[in-house]
């Protein structure tokens, strides 16, 4: 009897102490019923149609009752503004029509200068015709250059000649695609090199060549 209990002893020594012995078998069964839920979980969505997964998400969406409907303006409700047949209407039907000429200092086009030291109605009186051009010179189809040449010997000259008023005829750039270049250099030459020798200059009256031509009156002592 003494020996069968050594033996045991011994047998169970020489196996040792087992706490985990089935430790495997226990996490097998239960990884195996999580895989089930897991599954029948993930079945039970797929088993759920569109529409019912959309009412789940709108769920806590509220209406704004303020938008439910948005005013549409229709043709009718449209204030219609009437255009009133005031004196700038009728003056501009006179000027389509060609019974009333443009005023040329209303354009954007027109140029007047006077000295600080000159009656300042003078530009007035000087694009209205009251100074007789006493000579002029023509600088179309000149370049910039000959241009500035030749006006230059034709100042000079009616300086010496001691001329009151003369006239430039420099065009409008109309048929230009940098538009009146020599007009835009006569201001500046005017304003520059030649300033010594003017007192004032305007936009020529119509028939003298009207936007495309520049009065200027000269100094007539130096």
């Amino acid at each position: 009897m003494k020996n069968n209990r050594e033996h045991n002893k011994l047998k169970g020594a020489s196996q040792g102490f087992m706490p985990f012995k089935y430790l495997g078998d226990m996490l097998k069964e239960n990884n195996f019923i999580l895989k089930n839920k897991i599954t029948q979980e993930h079945e039970t969505q797929i088993k759920k149609s569109d529409e019912e997964i959309f009412h789940e998400a709108m769920a806590n969406v509220k209406q704004i009752s303020e938008f439910t409907e948005i005013p549409y303006i229709t043709q009718q409700t449209k204030k219609h503004i009437p255009i009133k047949n005031d004196d700038t209407i009728k003056t501009l039907e006179k000027i389509v029509s060609g019974h009333q000429k443009i005023n040329l200092p209303d354009t954007p086009e027109y140029i007047e200068w006077v000295h600080s030291d000159i009656r300042k109605d003078i530009t007035q009186k000087l694009h209205k015709g009251y100074f007789s051009v006493q000579d002029y010179i023509d600088l179309h189809g000149l370049t910039v250059n000959e241009a500035e040449t030749a006006l230059s010997a034709f100042l000079k000259n009616a300086v010496k000649r001691r001329l009151c008023c003369i006239k430039v005829i420099h065009g409008r750039g109309l048929r230009s695609p940098n538009g009146p270049v020599l007009k835009e250099y006569l201001i500046k030459w005017l304003h520059g090199k030649f300033s010594k020798w003017v007192i004032a200059y305007s936009t020529a009256k119509d028939r003298d060549g009207g936007l495309g031509a520049t009065y200027i009156i000269l100094k007539t002592r130096l």
